[in-house]
């Protein structure tokens, strides 16, 4: 499989320069991470590399280019290609105009299925999975909590959906976007020790407007044509422990929550 993972590299909210004049967030200025559930679909698609040695992934992310190090590490984890999308002129870009960025190279690709992540921690808007989508002509499904990795192949995928009611369960034909939670149990692993400084730039391809062609009417600032009115910094809450004794009691509380969840 040719397995194309797209992923945003996001401000340390703790640590991050904002411009309140055209209210977007200066990202050369700050500490960039990846996106916690980009990293999720980074991690279920290294999963199936181990599975099957001879499928392709390749990474893709519009970013400035101070995150090259960052996609280098990604790369030295066991990822095959990264492209990174680097531009001045993309800068101030709103969800729509970096939807219509990232899938005009991706439509010079080949790809059995492209994975991101759902919400991002920036913006939670969950807006460019679905214009991804809607650009190059796909299915999209979000908020998926499990892949079943023995149905996972070119031609169809199972998946688990899940929110706070109900867990749902599709079979999605592909090509399509798929977008993992942060709740799902798939995870980025660390570059290990002596692939720190293993050269990985064969693999690092770096495209600009050069390659893409779009006039500075249609991308930055000038082709967006959102307006933000207001910004917070979202918080999440840790969510209720119970501790239940392995009794008839504890029994019944178990049975009772997966009732309520939808699960029996």
């Amino acid at each position: 499989m040719h397995i194309v993972c797209v992923i945003k590299f996001v401000p340390d909210v703790d640590n991050f320069s904002y411009n309140y004049e055209t209210h977007t967030i200066s990202r050369n200025d700050s500490q960039m991470l990846i996106n916690p559930d980009d990293a999720c679909a980074l991690g279920f698609a290294l999963k199936m590399k181990k599975k099957d040695p001879q499928s392709f992934i390749e990474v893709v992310s519009m970013a400035p280019s101070s995150i090259t190090s960052q996609l280098e590490n990604i790369l030295r984890v066991g990822f095959d290609k990264a492209t990174l999308i680097s531009d001045s002129l993309y800068a101030g870009s709103d969800t729509y105009v970096t939807s219509k960025i990232l899938s005009k190279y991706l439509d010079k690709i080949d790809y059995d299925c492209i994975l991101s992540g759902t919400h991002s921690i920036d913006g939670d808007t969950s807006h460019v999975p679905s214009q991804i989508a809607q650009c190059l002509n796909l299915d999209h499904l979000n908020s998926i909590y499990q892949i079943e990795e023995d149905t996972f192949n070119n031609s169809s995928a199972v998946v688990t959906v899940e929110n706070e009611k109900s867990s749902i369960t599709y079979e999605i034909g592909l090509p399509a976007v798929l977008s993992l939670s942060r709740e799902s149990s798939y995870r980025l692993p660390y570059v290990r020790y002596k692939n720190l400084n293993l050269d990985v730039s064969d693999k690092l391809n770096i495209i600009s407007n050069k390659d893409l062609c779009f006039s500075a009417e249609e991308v930055g600032l000038k082709g967006s044509l959102t307006k933000v009115k207001n910004t917070h910094v979202k918080t999440y809450e840790t969510r209720d422990k119970k501790i239940v004794a392995s009794d008839d009691n504890g029994v019944e509380v178990v049975y009772n929550f997966l009732k309520d969840k939808g699960f029996i």
